[in-house]
């Protein structure tokens, strides 16, 4: 049985490094393991990374540390 977290916040990322494909699977597997992390989709030709999360277990911040990590410089998105 699955639940829905009403807690989760839906955020965009604009990110900048890309070089291949391989990026993806490298950024997603960073983010995707933190907590509060229930999802996180990485769009290669956009640059965007589309995360929902529990703020209270995983800030934005954390989010572009978790990028960062990762390899990649990344900042909210305006829209």
């Amino acid at each position: 049985m699955s639940t829905i977290d009403t807690t989760a916040t839906h955020t965009t990322l604009r990110a900048e490094g890309f070089s291949c494909p391989s990026c993806v699977e490298k950024i997603e597997a960073r983010v995707g393991r933190m907590d509060g992390v229930s999802a996180v989709k990485v769009h290669f030709a956009s640059g965007r990374i589309e995360v929902d999360h529990d703020p209270a277990r995983s800030s934005v911040e954390d989010l572009v540390a978790a990028v960062a990590k990762a390899g990649y410089t990344a900042a909210p998105s305006a829209f």
